[in-house]
């Protein structure tokens, strides 16, 4: 049985060839129940969260993650998420292989984001605002920066020492990554605004964002987080990963269809129908879009399948 740790599972999942993976996954045959949510109490501190997310190719591949989220880890200098992903063949059950979780979760959302702005945001981005300093934010930069053209970078936190971190290692890279300071200025010049936060209160208002930006939400997972408010919702054309994970998880979603300000027939696509051409994303240049991503399983999948078979010496 192969295990891969977060090392090897970061060389394995290359941007390209992970973004291309996820969106063959969306188009194809995968089977995706919905994921199992559990809060559990940490005494003195914020509830964490167990994830159980199964998926499979009939015939092919099966996996299922396990994800916990702690957000009390902040205060520990830890990541909040840690997690395992088992891959077992499709066909006989045999175990393949353990893959790091954490840096499949990740990268594989990061990865979904920029595969739906390639459907959503303007082609000719050029300002990238990111919201966030952890785990998520520099992966988030990195995928949105992968293709695109862009000449200006910025990521924002409330600490403003970790925002700074996050910039430094975003140049290491070879990323012209700014910290910023004054997150209303930024995200009214950003073309897109990517939110990998635990917030349970919005932080993009939407009488900021300008005609054409692309709002990209992926840290809320819960129905009661918010990352930006109902003006967002309003003046948005919104698209979700999946409709049944949106519609039941987050807090974005959920809190505006419950007060009106958003109807379930508003929901212009999910992800699957971006790729399978079935539905139109970005239509008109001065367009506001808005994706929220709570993640899928198939996602998972994708990455893991990739990542097993990477180190099989079965991909390129």
């Amino acid at each position: 049985m192969l295990v891969l740790d977060e090392e090897q599972t970061r060389a394995a999942l290359a941007w390209p060839t992970l973004i291309e993976a996820i969106a063959k996954m969306f188009a194809g045959g995968c089977v995706m129940p919905v994921r199992h949510h559990h809060d559990m109490e940490v005494p003195g501190e914020s509830n964490a969260t167990l994830l159980l997310m199964p998926a499979w190719l009939p015939g092919q591949y099966m996996g299922v993650k396990m994800v916990s989220v702690f957000p009390g880890n902040a205060g520990r200098a830890m990541p909040a998420i840690f997690g395992t992903y088992l891959l077992c063949s499709g066909k006989t059950g045999e175990m393949l292989a353990v893959i790091d979780g954490g840096e499949l979760t990740a990268r594989r959302t990061a990865a979904t984001s920029a595969l739906a702005a390639r459907y959503l945001a303007p082609s000719d981005a050029k300002e990238l605002l990111v919201c966030g300093t952890g785990r998520l934010s520099l992966n988030l930069i990195q995928a949105h920066a992968e293709g695109r053209a862009l000449t200006r970078l910025g990521v924002w936190g409330r600490d403003r020492d970790k925002t700074k971190r996050v910039a430094d290692e975003a140049r290491a890279l070879g990323l012209n990554v700014q910290a910023i300071d004054d997150l209303e200025t930024a995200a009214r010049r950003a073309d897109i605004i990517s939110c990998g936060t635990l917030s349970s209160t919005p932080l993009i208002q939407g009488e900021w964002l300008k005609p054409g930006a692309h709002l990209d939400l992926v840290g809320g997972f819960k129905p009661d987080m918010r990352e930006t408010d109902d003006v967002s919702i309003r003046r948005a054309q919104v698209f979700v990963d999946t409709r049944a994970g949106a519609m039941k998880e987050a807090g974005d979603i959920v809190q505006p269809l419950k007060s009106g300000v958003l109807a379930e027939d508003a929901i212009h696509a999910e992800l699957r129908e971006l790729v399978c051409g079935t539905r139109p994303g970005r239509v008109n240049d001065d367009d506001i879009t808005l994706f929220k991503s709570v993640g899928a399983a198939l996602e998972d999948l994708a990455g893991a399948i990739l990542a097993y078979e990477h180190a099989q010496g079965k991909q390129a």
